[in-house]
Order: C-alpha cells, then sequence, then structure tokens
C-alpha cells in the first residue's frame, strides 16, 4: 500500500513539474517600457508625436516611457504642449539625452525639466534656455560688454521694448522654475539657464542637482531607475519596476512625418507659391486640369502649414497682396512677394528659420520667369500674325491660270482666287500683296524677295 502511494505522490510530482509554467520570460512578465526618441528642431509634429506615444503608453498599461532627447529647442508653442502631455501623463517620463554627443537646448532643457526622471548620457550636455525670440537685452541682464566693461545697450533699444522683454523673460524664468520646483531639482540654475544662456555637462549636470542620475545606454537607465518612487498626476505614487523590461521604441507616423515636412517655413512658402502659380496656369489655360488641382492641394497645404506656425499677418498681407499683383499682371509684384515672404513667419527658433538663400533663389526664379514672359510678349507683338488675313500677306504663290488680270494660284495647301495689276504665265511664283473678301491680290515678288532665298 505504502508503495502504492509512493508511486501515486511521484506521478503527481512527475505531471506537476511537466505542465507547470515555464519560469516568466521578459516579454511574459509584463513589464513594457515604451521609448520615444526626439531628434532635431521641436516643432507640431514632434508635439503630435509625443502625444500619440504618451496615448499608446497608457493604453498598453506600460511601466515607463523613456523621452531620448538630442535637440537644438524649437517652437515655445510647441514645447508646452509636449510639457502639459508630459505632466499630465499616467505613465511615468524619464527624460534622457542620450546618445553621447548629444545635447538639449532651449525647449529641450524645458522638457527635461518636466519630466518625473531626468538622465544624461556621458558626454552629452544641456543648458542655453534663453528664448531666442527675445532678440534684446533686458534690465539686469548681461548686455553687450564695452571696452571699459560695463554693459552697453543698442542705440535702437527703447523702454517699451525693454519691458516687453523682460516680462517675455521672467515670465519663462517663472515657468522654468515652477518645473524645477515640481520635480525637485536646482531652479536657481534653471534660472541662470534662462537668463545667462548656462550650460552644464552630463557629470555638472548631476552634481548640480539638475539631473537625478547618468546611465550609459537605457538598459543601464532602467537598472538604476528601478525601485524608484515617482509622483504621478492626482498625487499618486509610483514605485518603479524597471529591471530587465522590455524596450520598445515608437517612431513618428506617416502624419507627423509628413507634418514635419510640411512645417517647415521654407516649405511652407514654395507651396503657397507653386499652389498659386499652378491656380494661375489653370485660369489662363482653362481645361488643362492638372495645374489646377495641383495647384489647389498645394495651395490648401500651404494654408495648413500656415494654421500650425506662428505667422506674422502682415507678411501674410503683403504675399497676398503680391498674389493679387501676379494675378493681374503689374509689373513689379516681385517685390511685394519678396518682403511678404521675408515678414510671414515670426519665428527664430533653431530649425524654423526661413533660409535667405531661398528667399534669394524664389525671388531670382520670380524674376526670371517675368522676364522670360516679358520677352515673350515683347517677341508677340512684334511677329507677324499668323492666322487671319494679315497671316497671307507676303506668302508665295504658284499661278495656276491666268487670264488678263485674274486667275487661280495654288497657296497654303489651297486653290485661291486670284487677281493682279499684270499678266501671270501659269507655273510663275506671285507674292501675296493683301487679301479682300476671299481673292487675293498679287504681284510680282520683288528682288528682294527673290534673293532671300525664294519662297517663304
Amino acid at each position: 500500500m505504502q508503495a502504492v502511494q509512493a508511486t501515486l505522490v511521484a506521478a503527481l510530482a512527475a505531471a506537476a513539474f511537466v505542465f507547470s509554467p515555464l519560469p516568466a520570460s521578459t516579454e511574459e512578465s509584463g513589464k513594457l517600457v515604451l521609448t520615444i526618441a526626439i531628434d532635431g528642431a521641436i516643432g507640431p509634429a514632434t508635439s503630435g508625436y509625443v502625444k500619440d506615444a504618451l496615448t499608446k503608453a497608457r493604453e498598453r498599461h506600460a511601466d515607463a516611457v523613456i523621452l531620448r532627447l538630442n535637440t537644438p529647442g524649437g517652437l515655445a508653442s510647441s514645447m508646452r504642449e509636449i510639457i502639459a502631455d508630459v505632466l499630465a501623463s499616467p505613465v511615468p517620463v524619464i527624460g534622457y539625452v542620450a546618445p553621447s554627443g548629444a545635447h538639449v537646448a532651449s525647449a529641450g532643457t524645458y522638457i527635461l525639466y518636466a519630466t518625473h526622471i531626468a538622465a544624461m548620457a556621458p558626454g552629452t550636455n544641456l543648458g542655453a534656455a534663453t528664448p531666442v525670440q527675445i532678440g534684446s537685452p533686458v534690465p539686469g541682464l548681461p548686455g553687450i560688454p564695452d571696452k571699459d566693461g560695463k554693459d552697453k545697450k543698442s542705440a535702437q533699444q527703447t523702454e517699451p521694448k525693454d519691458t516687453m522683454t523682460a516680462k517675455a523673460t521672467n515670465d519663462v524664468v517663472a515657468f522654468i522654475r515652477s518645473l524645477a520646483e515640481l520635480r525637485g531639482r536646482n531652479a536657481d540654475w534653471a534660472e541662470k539657464a534662462v537668463r545667462e544662456a548656462a550650460s552644464l555637462s552630463a557629470s555638472a549636470a548631476l552634481q548640480a542637482g539638475v539631473i537625478d542620475l547618468i546611465a550609459r545606454d537605457p538598459v543601464e537607465l532602467l537598472r538604476q531607475i528601478d525601485g524608484r518612487v515617482v509622483e504621478l498626476p492626482g498625487g499618486d505614487r509610483r514605485h518603479l519596476a524597471t529591471k530587465a523590461a522590455t524596450i520598445e521604441t515608437i517612431g513618428p507616423g506617416w502624419i507627423s512625418q509628413f507634418l514635419s515636412i510640411i512645417t517647415d517655413p521654407n516649405v511652407a512658402l514654395i507651396l503657397l507659391l507653386v499652389g498659386t502659380y499652378g491656380l494661375l496656369f489653370e485660369f489662363m489655360s482653362p481645361g488643362a486640369v492638372a495645374p489646377g488641382v495641383v495647384g489647389t492641394i498645394c495651395l490648401l497645404l500651404g494654408f495648413y502649414a500656415l494654421n500650425l506656425l506662428p505667422i506674422n499677418y502682415a507678411g501674410l498681407g503683403l504675399l497676398m497682396l503680391g498674389i493679387a499683383l501676379l494675378t493681374i499682371e503689374t509689373f513689379n509684384p516681385t517685390v511685394v512677394l519678396g518682403l511678404g515672404a521675408l515678414m510671414l513667419f515670426k519665428i527664430e527658433a533653431p530649425g524654423y528659420r526661413l533660409s535667405w538663400t531661398f528667399v534669394g533663389i524664389v525671388a531670382t526664379i520670380f524674376i526670371g520667369l517675368f522676364l522670360i514672359v516679358l520677352g515673350s510678349l515683347r517677341r508677340a507683338r512684334k511677329a507677324s500674325a499668323q492666322v487671319g488675313a494679315q497671316a497671307m500677306r507676303g506668302l508665295t504663290a504658284e499661278v495656276i491660270d491666268w487670264n488678263d488680270i485674274a486667275g487661280h494660284v495654288f497657296t497654303q495647301g489651297e486653290r485661291w482666287q486670284a487677281r493682279g495689276t499684270e499678266a501671270f504665265r501659269p507655273g510663275e511664283t506671285v507674292e501675296v500683296a493683301s487679301i479682300t473678301d476671299l481673292t487675293l491680290m498679287v504681284r510680282r515678288r520683288s528682288a528682294l524677295s527673290t534673293g532671300e532665298g525664294g519662297m517663304r
């Protein structure tokens, strides 16, 4: 009996061993960390990409999101949208300046301060968070030193401009200090980064309390943050369990990639101009279809890009005036178009500046097209008519039959009635002097016409 019991126990143990689940792998452990990469200038496409990625992270119940940064900055509006999404995210966001050699400046510094945990890879740097739209010194900030070592101000600087500049600077200082206090980071250095465009290396940033840690790669980053506590919206606190988690990269979708192209100010300007010329060609040659379709699409895309970018409405007005002048064929629309293009975008953020070289090339192309059109019109006015009665003058004709002062001639592949002031022989070549109704008035060919080489 005991032997039977022992055998049964052994069988049950073997069955439990065979059918018991294997140790959970990394993928089966449920630990998932998503990676978002911001490379290059920050714009509307970037903010849309981050928003979509954070939404996916929430839907997939990810343990954390790594926001990898390598950016010179970008648009303030897009930066604030990203920061708002990070602050409202129920999934912890780890800011990570990487890879080695990367840097974060301007808008990127604000975003790094907003993340729940800030990290940098060795050989990276951050800082220089002064808004680039602020172009003149403000009271109390370093200006341009003169030879005596004192600050001097631009001769063009006026008190109203100083006031507006100071207000803008103080606003962004308060913003980055609030982010620093929220995350428990060095608020004094954050203000210094705005007012004095200060920068720090990775090790200096760690010593100054600007970042939380230094990690060589994402795996080491997840290992170091494992077990840390972060505060989420609503006051919830979460212990991170990221060690050996699966890392999955979320790339930008095709919509974000498309937006990143058309929201480039140079591309937006090209779309507007191509659209305008496409519609003009369609109006001049109705029924061509292709110029109208392409022009309409480009114009709609261009206006959509303008809706996403901060623009100067005076520049837009000049651009529209230039287009109107082109439509009514005024002599000098190119100057107005050029001024409108230069004034259109009120953007000084890195990666979103309108290229002077591009504007010069566009102006040159327009001037070239204008000169070509003018030359064509001038030649058309000087050239002889190609249709109607005027087109018959000067043509040569062969006499078919003739009786006294009338007969028939052959020209332009047709038989014509003809009259003249003298008699001609059949087969003789004559010249058309004029046409009355459907009768050609012919004459003997002049010596000059004969010397030029025969029939026209």
